[in-house]
C-alpha cells in the first residue's frame, strides 16, 4: 500500500507541473470534459453496482480533498458522497494515531526503579514477610502495585515470594511431635450442693490416653505442683518419654509447674491469648467429657466427671446413651503421693 502510494503522489505530482504552463481557459475545457466523462461512467453502471476504491486510492483522494471546505466538496462532482470522502480521512488519521502512540515494547510498563528498591528493602529488614504483605505495606504508603508485580520482583531478584510456606506450621508440629505431646487443663464441674470443682487433668497426643492428676474445690499453686509432680513419677515409672506439655495461660497454672517439668526434660509450651484451637485435642476432650456427664453430674457430682473421664480414656463414646454401665469409678484423687505430708497438702 505504502508503495502504490508514493507512486500516485510522484504521477500527481508530475501532472501538477504540467498544469503549470495551462491557462486557465485550458484548465476549464480539461475540468468540463472530466466531469462530463464521470456521468457518462455513471450511466453506464448499473444502480447497483458500487466504485471500488483501493486503500491507497482513498488515501490518495482524502488528502487532497479534506483541505476544500464541505460546501466547496458537495459541489464536486465525485463517484462518492462527501460524507464517504470524510469517512476515508477519519480512518486514515485514526490508523495513523494508533500507529504512533503503539508502545515501542509490548506489555506493561515497567516498576519504578524507586519502588522496586523500596520492595526489596522492606523483605531484607522483615525475612518472614511474604509478597502479600509486603503488597498490603505498599498499599497502606499509597503505592499502587499489583500482588504478582511485588511476586515477579521478587522471583527476580533471587528471593522467597512466600517464606511462610517453607516454615513448619503448628498442625505438622502437632503431627511430627505427637508421641512426645502432652496437653493438660482444668475441667471445671458443679456438684448438686452447688460447689465448684476443678479437675486437672492430661492428655496424650499420641494415644489420647487421659490421666486425672486429682480434683479440688481450690487449687492452689501447691497443689498443682504436686499433682505435676506425681505426673513426673508416672511417666518415669511407664516409660513415657514426652518432651512437650501444652498448656493455656490459665492463672491456677502456677510457674513452678514449669519448673518441675523443665528439670524433668519437658518443656511446656504456652498456647496463644484466646487460641483454644492450639489446645484442640485437650479442648475437644473436655467439651465431650461436659456432654457426657451432663445428665449424671447433678446426682453424682465430681465423681460423674471423673468416670466420664475414665470411660473416655477407654475408648467409649461421647454419649451417655451408649455407654455401658461401667463399675464404679475410682477416687478422683492424686495417682500417687510420696510422703504424708504430700498428701495432706492435696487434702
Amino acid at each position: 500500500m505504502l508503495l502504490r502510494l508514493a507512486y500516485l503522489t510522484v504521477t500527481n505530482a508530475f501532472a501538477a507541473l504540467r498544469l503549470l504552463p495551462m491557462s486557465d481557459r485550458d484548465k476549464d475545457v480539461e475540468i468540463l470534459v472530466l466531469r462530463h466523462q464521470i456521468a457518462v461512467l455513471e450511466r453506464q453502471l448499473c444502480a447497483d453496482t458500487r466504485v471500488r476504491f483501493a486503500p491507497e486510492d482513498r488515501a490518495f483522494l482524502a488528502a487532497l480533498l479534506t483541505s476544500l471546505p464541505r460546501e466547496v466538496l458537495r459541489q464536486l462532482r465525485l463517484l462518492v458522497r462527501p460524507d464517504t470522502v470524510l469517512r476515508w480521512h477519519r480512518d486514515l488519521m485514526r490508523r495513523r494515531h494508533a500507529r504512533i502512540c503503539r508502545p515501542k515494547r509490548p506489555g506493561r510498563p515497567p516498576t519504578v526503579p524507586s519502588i522496586r528498591a523500596l520492595i526489596l528493602r522492606l523483605v531484607r529488614e522483615n525475612p518472614s514477610w511474604g509478597y502479600r504483605r509486603v503488597h498490603g505495606e505498599l498499599t497502606t504508603l499509597g503505592i499502587k502495585v499489583a500482588p504478582s508485580t511485588v511476586w515477579e520482583i521478587l522471583k527476580q531478584a533471587g528471593l522467597d515470594p512466600a517464606p511462610e510456606r517453607a516454615s513448619t506450621t503448628w498442625t505438622d508440629f502437632l503431627r511430627s511431635q505427637a508421641d512426645a505431646l502432652l496437653a493438660c487443663d482444668f475441667i471445671e464441674t458443679i456438684t448438686l450442693s452447688g460447689q465448684r470443682q476443678y479437675v486437672l487433668a492430661v492428655i496424650g497426643h499420641a494415644t489420647r490416653r487421659v490421666r486425672v492428676l486429682g480434683t479440688t474445690a481450690h487449687p492452689s499453686a501447691n497443689w498443682v505442683t504436686q499433682a505435676i509432680r506425681n505426673l513426673v513419677m508416672d511417666l518415669d515409672d511407664a516409660g513415657c518419654r514426652a518432651r512437650f506439655l501444652l498448656r493455656d495461660r490459665d492463672g491456677k497454672l502456677p510457674i513452678l509447674m514449669d519448673e518441675v517439668l523443665a528439670e524433668a526434660g519437658i518443656k511446656t509450651v504456652l498456647t496463644g491469648i484466646r487460641m483454644p484451637r492450639m489446645n484442640s485435642i485437650m479442648e475437644r476432650r473436655v467439651q465431650s467429657c461436659r456432654s457426657m456427664s451432663f445428665s449424671t453430674a447433678a446426682s453424682s457430682g465430681t465423681n460423674a466427671t471423673c468416670g466420664t473421664l475414665y470411660a473416655s480414656t477407654n475408648g467409649s463414646t461421647t454419649s451417655t446413651a451408649h455407654i455401658k454401665p461401667w463399675p464404679k469409678p475410682p477416687r478422683c484423687v492424686p495417682s500417687r503421693s510420696r510422703s504424708r505430708g504430700q498428701s495432706e497438702s492435696l487434702i
